[in-house]
């Protein structure tokens, strides 16, 4: 089974958890605003994604940060400590199957090319 990670009121989280739901596909959710997220899990997803796609540098959380802390979020670690302290920045939704991210944000076509990896 899938873990899709997000946060609910996310229109393309929402659109994801549609696509996966006419499609008939199993899938647990985690909501990090309730749940949270640990350094080690972005660590492992940072590898996996790299902190550059991690990253979500076009949502509104990173938007209104201080242009003085988006100076100091250079490398993976500063990454890492920034989206475990906010995790509305991170992208979404990042879709995992026994510990590999399979998907990272929503694309119908992509999602449909990669369904035998869901």
């Amino acid at each position: 089974m899938i873990t899709v990670y997000g946060i609910p009121n996310c229109n393309t989280v929402k659109k994801a958890i549609d696509w996966l739901q006419a499609n008939n596909i199993n899938f647990q959710f985690h909501d990090y605003k309730k749940k949270g997220i640990t350094l080690e899990q972005l660590s492992h997803w940072e590898k996996q994604v790299g902190f550059e796609q991690l990253l979500n540098k076009k949502g509104t959380t990173w938007r209104n940060v201080p242009e003085a802390i988006k100076a100091t979020i250079i490398d993976a670690g500063s990454t890492i400590a920034f989206l475990s302290n906010q995790t509305s920045a991170i992208k979404r939704p990042l879709i995992e199957r026994e510990g590999k991210v399979v998907a990272l944000g929503f694309d119908a076509a992509l999602y449909e090319t990669q369904k035998d990896q869901f």
